[in-house]
C-alpha cells in the first residue's frame, strides 16, 4: 500500500489532466474503434473515458470472502491478485521473488513521463531504437510526449520507451537524460516502497540488475492507476499516432489479447522476453469489484489471466462482516 509520502511523488503528474487530447474515430474499413491521437490540444475533441473503476460507492467492510474453490492450473511461476478496493490479497505464488519483468516495466516509465512532461511537449525524434517490439518512429518526426505514452503502453514499443527516456530534463538533483530517467525510476520505486525493484532500462529488456515482483508490480500498477491519462491510455484497444503534415502514420494495436474480449478487463501492461517468459499484469473489474494481478513467468500469459479471473468472481462474494452491521 502507498503510504502519504507515495502520494506526494506523483502530485505533479495530476496538473496535466485537463490536457488529454483525443478523438474517438468509428470506421468500418480497418479497425472497430481508432483513437487519433495528436500534438495539438486544441483541434479535437477528447474522447469519452471509460467506466471509471468502482463506479458505486463500496462500504470499507464489503470485503471479499472465499468459497474455498481450488486455483485453477496455470503455467504461470509468480502471481500476485489483489482486491483494489479493500487491499486484500486474494491469491499469491511466489509472488515476492525478484524476477525480470519485461515490459511491465513500462508503467514505471509511464509514471516517471507523466511526472515530469506536460502531454503536449513535442519531442523530436533524434534517432532509431531498434531493440525489440518498435513502433517504427524514424528521425525528424516531431510527437507529443501523449502521442508517445500511446505508442509505449498500447503498441508496447520499447522505441517509444527509450525516446521518452533520452529527452529526460533532469532536476531535484538528478542529470538530465536517459541514466537521470531511470534514476527518477528507482528514486520513485524506493518511495513506493517497492523494495523488491530496480531498473537499469526504461524498457523491460532483460539486463543484470532489472528485476521486479508480482507484488510490487501489482503495487505499481495500482498507484499509477490513479492518474487519469494512465488509466485511460491502457484501456485503449487500438489508436492512431501521426505528426501535422507528415506522411508518417502509426496504427497501434494493444498486445493484450484479453482487453475488449474478456468482460471486466480494463487493460494494463503486456511483457515478453526470452529471460523472463510471458508478463501480465491486468485490471479487471465485474460487479463494481476491481482487482489487479501479475502473472509472471508464464508460458501463456492470457489463458492463465483468463483462468484466475474466472476463478476469483466464481470463488469470492464480496460481504460486508463489519460485527456491527445488522442484517
Amino acid at each position: 500500500m502507498a503510504s502519504k509520502k507515495t502520494s506526494l511523488s506523483f502530485k505533479t503528474a495530476l496538473r496535466h489532466f485537463r490536457k488529454l487530447p483525443l478523438l474517438l474515430l468509428g470506421t468500418f474499413f480497418l479497425i472497430p474503434v481508432l483513437f487519433i491521437v495528436t500534438p495539438s490540444s486544441l483541434s479535437f475533441i477528447p474522447a469519452p473515458l471509460r467506466p471509471p473503476l468502482s463506479a458505486v460507492p463500496i462500504p470499507v467492510s464489503l470485503l471479499p470472502v472465499s468459497a474455498s474453490l481450488p486455483v485453477p492450473a496455470i503455467s504461470a511461476r509468480n502471481v500476485f491478485i489483489m482486491d483494489l478496493t479493500s487491499k486484500t490479497v486474494l491469491y499469491q505464488k511466489a509472488a515476492a521473488a525478484p524476477v525480470l519483468p519485461a515490459s511491465t516495466t513500462k508503467m514505471m516509465t509511464a509514471l516517471i513521463a507523466l511526472s515530469h512532461y506536460p502531454l503536449d511537449q513535442i519531442i523530436t525524434i533524434s534517432q532509431v531504437y531498434p531493440i525489440g517490439t518498435v513502433v517504427g518512429f524514424r528521425p525528424g518526426e516531431q510527437l507529443s510526449v501523449e502521442q508517445l505514452l500511446y505508442a509505449m503502453l498500447v503498441n508496447s514499443g520499447n522505441d517509444a520507451a527509450e525516446i521518452l527516456a533520452a529527452n529526460f530534463p533532469g532536476g531535484a538533483g538528478l542529470p538530465a537524460g536517459r541514466q537521470g530517467f531511470i534514476a527518477a525510476m528507482n528514486t520513485t520505486a524506493a518511495q513506493l516502497h517497492l523494495t523488491r525493484t530496480h531498473f537499469v532500462n526504461p524498457t523491460g529488456m532483460d539486463e543484470p540488475g532489472h528485476y521486479s515482483t508480482a507484488v510490487d508490480l501489482v503495487r505499481l500498477a495500482d498507484v499509477a492507476l490513479r492518474l487519469p491519462e494512465f488509466a485511460r491510455i491502457v484501456s485503449t484497444e487500438n489508436a492512431v499516432v501521426s505528426a501535422p503534415d507528415s506522411a508518417d502514420v502509426h496504427i497501434l494495436n494493444n498486445v493484450n489479447q484479453l482487453l475488449g474480449k474478456i468482460p471486466g478487463v480494463k487493460g494494463i501492461k503486456t511483457g515478453n522476453t526470452p529471460g523472463a517468459g510471458q508478463a501480465l499484469v491486468t485490471l479487471v473489474e465485474r460487479d463494481n469489484h476491481p482487482v489487479i494481478m501479475a502473472v509472471l513467468g508464464s508460458a501463456d500469459r492470457f489463458d492463465d489471466t483468463q483462468k484466475l479471473i474466472e476463478w476469483i468472481y466464481s470463488n469470492f462474494t464480496w460481504k460486508n462482516i463489519n460485527p456491527a452491521a445488522t442484517d
